[in-house]
C-alpha cells in the first residue's frame, strides 16, 4: 500500500480543509498519514489527534511554530521533518502552507522522497506584511523555496490565479510545474440554498479573528449603518487566541458586542446552521488568502457575499452576479454595498441564486478531491516511468 504524508501547520485543518482528498486517496488504496504541530491553535475546543486517528489516519506530531523566525527552532522543524521522511519512507508528500512548503520541499529532496505536492494556500503573512524587515524576509524566503519546490518530480497547487503568476513570474516555480485547483472544496449536501428567515436581515463574518480578515472594517460598517437607520444585525462568528499577535482582542469584541455595534457569537461548529440564519456574507480581508472557505461555504448556501477584491476573494465572487467585490480599505465602498443588498431582498436572492449555481459548477469537495487525486496518480505513474528507463 502507497504512503500517502500530509504535513500541515495546524491538525484541525486536515479535517477542515483536506479530508475529503483524503478520504479520496484511502479509497484509492494510500495509507494516509498525518504530521502537525501538536498544540492546535485554531481547533475548535475538544478537539484532539484522537478525532484523526478515529478515522484511520496515522498522526505524527512534529516540531513547527507557526510565526516564529529563530533560526534553532526552524532548523529543528527542518531535522524533524527530514527524520520522518527517512524513517516513515513515503511515497508521496502533499505538503500544505508556507513552512511546510520550504521544510518540507527540502528535507524531501534530501531524503529522496519520490513525489512531493505543494499546496499553496494563499501568500500569508510573509508576502503581505509591510515594511524593510519584512521585505528582507520575503527575499530569502523566495530564494529557499525556489530550492525547496525544485524537486525533479512536483507539482505546486495553488487555489487562485493571482498567486499561480505572482510564484511564477517571481521564478520561485516554471509553469510547466504548477497548476490551479480553487480552493479546498464545500460539501455541497451540507449546505442548502433557501432564504433567509424572516425579520432584520444579518450580516455575518465567519473567519479567525485576527486583524487582517477585515474585523476592524467589518464593525465600521456596521456602526455607520447602523448610525444611518439600517435595519440589521451584524455577527462576527469566530474564536481569537490570545497567543497571536494580530488576533483581535477578546476585550475589544466584548466592547462592540456591548456597545452595540456587532454581536460576537465565538466558535460555532454548524457553520451550514449560521448560515441559514444569515442574509449576507461578509468579509473585508487584506490577509494573503487562497480561496476563503468560508466564501465557498456562502456560494453553496446561496448567501450573496461582499468581499474585497483581493486574491482568493475575488476567484470566489463574480462581481455584480454571485456579490459584489470592493477595494481594499475603502469603507464607504464597503458600507454602501452591504446597504444595497440589505435595502434590496430581491437583488440578494439572485446573487444567492447564483452564488450556489457557481458552487455547484466550480466548487464542490468532489471535484476537488478527484483533481488532486488525479496529481497522485501522474505523480505516482511519472517516477514509476522514470525507475523503470534503464539507468535510472
Amino acid at each position: 500500500m502507497p504512503r500517502l504524508l500530509f504535513v500541515l501547520n495546524e491538525a484541525y485543518f486536515f479535517l477542515s480543509h483536506r479530508l475529503p482528498v483524503a478520504e479520496r486517496a484511502r479509497a484509492e488504496g494510500w495509507e494516509v498519514h498525518v504530521a502537525a504541530p501538536p498544540d492546535h491553535v485554531w481547533a475548535p475546543p475538544g478537539f484532539s489527534v484522537a478525532d484523526l486517528e478515529a478515522q484511520g489516519f496515522i498522526f505524527h506530531p512534529i516540531p513547527l511554530s507557526r510565526r516564529g523566525t529563530n533560526l534553532f527552532g526552524e532548523a529543528r522543524t527542518f531535522l524533524a521533518l527530514w527524520r520522518l521522511f527517512v524513517r516513515l519512507r513515503p511515497n508521496l508528500v502533499h505538503l500544505v502552507t508556507i513552512k511546510p512548503n520550504l521544510y518540507g520541499g527540502l528535507a524531501a529532496r534530501l531524503a529522496r522522497v519520490p513525489s512531493v505536492v505543494f499546496a499553496v494556500t494563499g501568500l500569508g503573512q510573509v508576502f503581505v506584511a509591510r515594511g524593510a524587515r519584512a521585505a528582507m524576509l520575503r527575499a530569502v524566503v523566495r530564494g529557499l523555496l525556489r530550492i525547496a519546490l525544485g524537486h525533479p518530480n512536483r507539482r505546486v497547487i495553488f487555489q487562485n490565479h493571482d498567486d499561480f503568476r505572482t510564484w511564477v513570474d517571481a521564478g520561485i516555480v516554471p509553469p510547466d510545474a504548477a497548476m490551479v485547483v480553487r480552493g479546498s472544496g464545500v460539501d455541497l449536501a451540507a449546505y442548502r440554498a433557501g432564504p433567509p428567515p424572516p425579520g432584520a436581515p444579518l450580516v455575518v463574518l465567519a473567519s479567525r479573528l485576527i486583524w487582517e480578515k477585515g474585523v476592524q472594517a467589518f464593525a465600521d460598517a456596521a456602526r455607520l449603518l447602523r448610525s444611518e437607520g439600517v435595519e440589521a444585525r451584524f455577527a462576527l462568528v469566530g474564536d481569537t487566541q490570545p497567543s497571536n499577535p494580530r488576533a483581535v482582542p477578546a476585550a475589544i469584541l466584548d466592547a462592540w458586542q456591548r456597545d452595540g455595534v456587532v454581536e460576537w457569537w465565538g466558535y460555532r461548529g454548524d457553520m451550514a446552521a449560521v448560515l441559514a440564519e444569515s442574509s449576507i456574507v461578509c468579509l473585508p480581508s487584506t490577509y494573503g488568502e487562497g480561496i476563503p472557505k468560508i466564501l465557498l461555504e456562502a456560494a453553496a448556501a446561496g448567501r450573496p457575499i461582499v468581499t474585497n477584491d483581493i486574491a482568493g476573494c475575488r476567484e470566489a465572487v463574480e462581481d455584480g452576479i454571485t456579490g459584489w467585490l470592493v477595494p481594499p480599505g475603502d469603507g464607504a465602498a464597503l458600507a454602501a454595498r452591504l446597504r444595497d443588498l440589505i435595502e434590496n431582498p430581491g437583488r440578494a436572492a439572485d446573487f444567492g441564486a447564483a452564488g450556489r449555481d457557481l458552487a455547484e459548477r466550480e466548487f464542490s469537495d468532489d471535484a476537488i478531491a478527484a483533481a488532486t487525486v488525479e496529481v497522485y496518480r501522474m505523480l505516482a505513474s511519472r517516477y514509476n516511468q522514470r525507475r523503470s528507463r534503464p539507468g535510472q
